[in-house]
């Protein structure tokens, strides 16, 4: 296990992600950084926030595009100095999503990681969903003239080669597996050495869905925020799968035919199913040897187990 403070050695950039536009965060204490790769419950995980530090959840949109914003996103939807006026005008604890691995995101000892994960072969048939919904604006935005590097190749229809790619081809040079995005296990794993700090709390998307009361409760607990029995019931109410789809859903229904969209199937493909175990029915023995080869080059054995197999890290 590392011992020394976590430092960026790594500058992520590409169709998706800029990791220098953290340069300029001015962290607040008890900031809240929600960290996942990508398709792990990063939504979920910041409506359970919205839900226990401002009361509710007004919207999905509101939550992901103005209170909880995605900074190292590219391209920016508005100038970063806005982005960051609006942080800096919150008066709530402030809670902020990431892509990024450690080695390419700022740690700061006054806020709290939330790094969030999920069984690689559910994350990668949530990727699929995800990846294969996007459409000709959403490919429009990503390979715009600013962008850095190769632009993301349209959606490969073969599911065993999408697999062959992403799990044994990285989009970056020190990556080795999350072709076209980035590095999913590589994530997880950059954070794991670190777990001995106070601040990095680990949540894993298997136990979220499995005991959402008391995932409420151990996050409530790490970020300060006294919760009694009764508003662990309403957070789970207002920020379950459902209830979120239902949002999203909603969101859909208020778009007018002039909104441009990313997702062929709406705010609904982005919140698709929320299920695990799905890999099952499509992997075949030859993509799980691929899956084998990378665990071993890639994750540590204790941080491979526990992606496969969950169970809360925190005491």
């Amino acid at each position: 296990m590392q011992e020394s403070r976590p430092e960026v050695t790594r500058i992520y950039q590409n169709h998706h992600l800029d990791s220098t536009r953290w340069a300029d965060f001015m962290p607040r204490d008890g900031d809240i950084i929600v960290t996942t790769s990508y398709k792990s419950g990063t939504t979920f995980t910041q409506c359970i926030l919205a839900s226990l530090i401002l009361g509710g959840i007004e919207s999905l949109a509101k939550v992901e595009d103005e209170i909880s914003p995605w900074i190292d996103k590219r391209p920016e939807e508005e100038p970063l100095a806005a982005t960051f006026a609006r942080l800096d005008a919150q008066t709530h604890q402030r809670f902020i999503k990431s892509h990024l691995a450690l080695d390419g995101l700022p740690y700061f000892e006054n806020a709290q990681y939330l790094v969030v994960a999920r069984d690689p072969r559910d994350v990668f048939m949530s990727f699929a969903n995800h990846y294969g919904n996007y459409t000709d604006f959403a490919y429009e935005q990503f390979n715009d003239p600013t962008r850095p590097g190769e632009p993301l190749p349209p959606f490969e229809e073969n599911i065993h080669q999408l697999w062959r790619n992403w799990i044994s081809r990285g989009w970056f040079d020190w990556e080795t597996e999350g072709y076209p995005f980035w590095g999913n296990l590589h994530h997880t794993q950059s954070y794991w050495g670190y777990r001995h700090l106070p601040n990095l709390h680990f949540l894993h998307y298997s136990d979220m869905l499995e005991d959402l009361p008391g995932t409420i409760r151990r996050i409530a607990d790490w970020i300060g925020h006294p919760v009694s029995d009764d508003e662990v019931q309403r957070v789970a109410a207002e920020a379950n799968f459902s209830s979120m789809k239902k949002k999203a859903v909603q969101a859909d229904d208020e778009a007018t035919a002039e909104d441009p969209q990313f997702f062929a199937g709406g705010n609904a493909a982005f919140i698709n199913k929320g299920t695990n175990g799905r890999w099952r029915e499509v992997l075949t023995a030859e993509d799980l040897t691929l899956y084998e080869v990378t665990k071993a080059r890639v994750l540590a054995p204790e941080c491979a187990d526990w992606l496969e197999n969950g169970g809360w890290l925190d005491a």
